[in-house]
């Protein structure tokens, strides 16, 4: 074979610039505009003089096109291809990483969009400018620790609590401006709602508390509008802590994250029907009074989640400590009656001073 028909046969195997600008979708003046800046070079020449591309050079464009598509300068792409190199297994995989990269960030803004429509809908047209900006600080804020799954979890969940929690942190802010230290006894009713209102709006995931409170430690942008500032949830931190320490001398951080919460509008409840029953001054066998006990066991096992070593403990914490004793939700005259009605069935022992309502 001659020389002339080796050249032609190498050259059918290569693309003209032509060529390759129209399988590619790159304008030839693109490709001339690499080369002269030397991100792709062709591999070889025509006797014409025509760039001629091989493999290994679309498998370059190909990683070119990627990192441009997700915004990187010219200058970083050549200094990464010259680095990881350009070939097909290493470009696929990147494109892989930059499309799952781009689904995370699709989703995350879908997410982020939902809960922002969702927010027009709740107010019932555009919001203000301030509870706009409010939300936006704060959702940019949970983008660095919570996955969009989650942030879009904690605003949905906001409604549960909303009402409950903005009228707690006004009360706890009335209890600062009267100079009432978080280590009273006073704080503790609210320290309570407060751990319960948390789990509630988390739904009884601790990580997710934690993180939230690392992220309004560490976020001071998120200090704004109606949520409560620094300064509160340090104080209503403090007299949380307090408690969980008392309860912590019974029974370990475990066990403590095992104990579900009571909602306020129960105990309301449950206190209201005790005082009725008993300004009748029933006997001990009276159907009233079964009912009452039997719905104290059931609110206990349920607290407990119906492990009787659990409610062993809770038992000796309320017992022993006259702080959590007496700031149980139940009031005394109620858990008094109560502890009289079971003391006086066939067999019957004082009851437990009270379930957990959130450390």
């Amino acid at each position: 074979m001659s020389r002339s028909s080796d050249t032609t046969e190498a050259e059918a195997t290569l693309l003209k610039v032509g060529e390759l600008a129209r399988r590619s979708g790159v304008t030839v003046r693109t490709l001339h505009h690499y080369d002269s800046i030397g991100l792709l070079h062709p591999s070889g020449r025509s006797e014409g003089g025509y760039r001629l591309y091989n493999r290994a050079d679309v498998a370059r464009l190909h990683g070119i096109q990627v990192l441009r598509s997700i915004g990187l300068p010219l200058e970083q792409i050549g200094a990464m291809l010259s680095r990881e190199g350009a070939g097909l297994a290493v470009t696929v995989a990147r494109q892989l990483s930059v499309l799952d990269h781009q689904i995370e960030q699709a989703t995350r803004l879908r997410d982020r969009l939902a809960l922002v429509q969702a927010k027009f809908q709740e107010d019932g047209g555009e919001p203000e400018l301030t509870d706009w900006l409010d939300t936006l600080q704060l959702m940019s804020a949970c983008d660095q620790y919570f996955s969009a799954a989650e942030t879009k979890q904690i605003f949905e969940n906001w409604s549960a609590v909303e009402s409950q929690l903005t009228k707690l942190v006004g009360e706890v802010k009335s209890l600062m401006a009267e100079g009432v230290p978080a280590t009273d006894p006073r704080v503790q009713p609210f320290a309570q709602r407060w751990a319960n209102l948390m789990y509630t709006w988390m739904r009884g995931d601790y990580d997710l508390m934690e993180r939230w409170g690392q992220m309004y430690l560490a976020e001071p942008r998120v200090h704004t509008g109606p949520r409560p500032n620094l300064g509160m949830i340090q104080y209503i931190e403090q007299a949380v802590q307090l408690r969980i320490g008392l309860m912590c001398k019974y029974m370990s951080m475990d066990d403590l994250k095992r104990l579900g919460p009571v909602a306020d509008a129960e105990w309301a409840s449950f206190t209201a029907e005790v005082l009725a029953v008993a300004a009748q001054k029933p006997a001990p066998d009276a159907p009233a009074v079964q009912a009452l006990l039997k719905r104290w066991h059931e609110i206990r096992q349920r607290a407990c989640r119906g492990d009787p070593a659990l409610d062993a403990k809770l038992q000796r914490a309320y017992r022993n400590e006259p702080l959590l004793r007496d700031t149980m939700p139940l009031v005394p005259a109620a858990r008094e009656f109560l502890w009289r009605m079971a003391e006086a069935q066939p067999g019957g022992e004082r009851p437990p001073e009270g379930p957990h309502q959130g450390a």
